[in-house]
């Protein structure tokens, strides 16, 4: 496998992750270890997987991986409409953040989709 620094939605993905972190910052106190947490563990998941497959010996347990990626990507859009409906973030703030997600989705699919090609 290639090194994961060099996977473009892994780089992707750390910028969202980034923006995560920036956004979440401004979330009221008591949901450090709700809301906030649950949106910034699935999303430092979906590069730290992307990081894992990609030391795998095997295509077959990177695909298992990037699945796993992908699975912690839908997890934090839904955290992220949950915070928009109570209003933690603007609509303006949610659209930026999920359009990034939804690029990553499609890489991620792609990914998948072209390693499955090759087994």
């Amino acid at each position: 496998m290639s090194h994961f620094r060099k996977i473009l939605v892994w780089q992707k993905s750390i910028s969202l992750v980034t923006k995560i972190y920036k956004t979440t910052r401004s979330f009221p106190k008591e949901e450090t270890f709700g809301l906030t947490s649950q949106i910034r563990r699935s999303s430092v998941s979906i590069s730290s997987n992307i990081a894992e497959g990609s030391g795998r010996e095997s295509t077959k347990d990177f695909l298992r991986f990037l699945y796993i990626s992908l699975g912690s990507l839908f997890e934090m859009q839904t955290q992220l409409e949950i915070a928009k409906n109570i209003i933690y973030i603007n609509e303006e703030e949610f659209n930026l953040l999920y359009e990034d997600s939804r690029e990553i989705e499609r890489m991620l699919a792609s990914l998948i989709k072209k390693l499955k090609d090759t087994i």
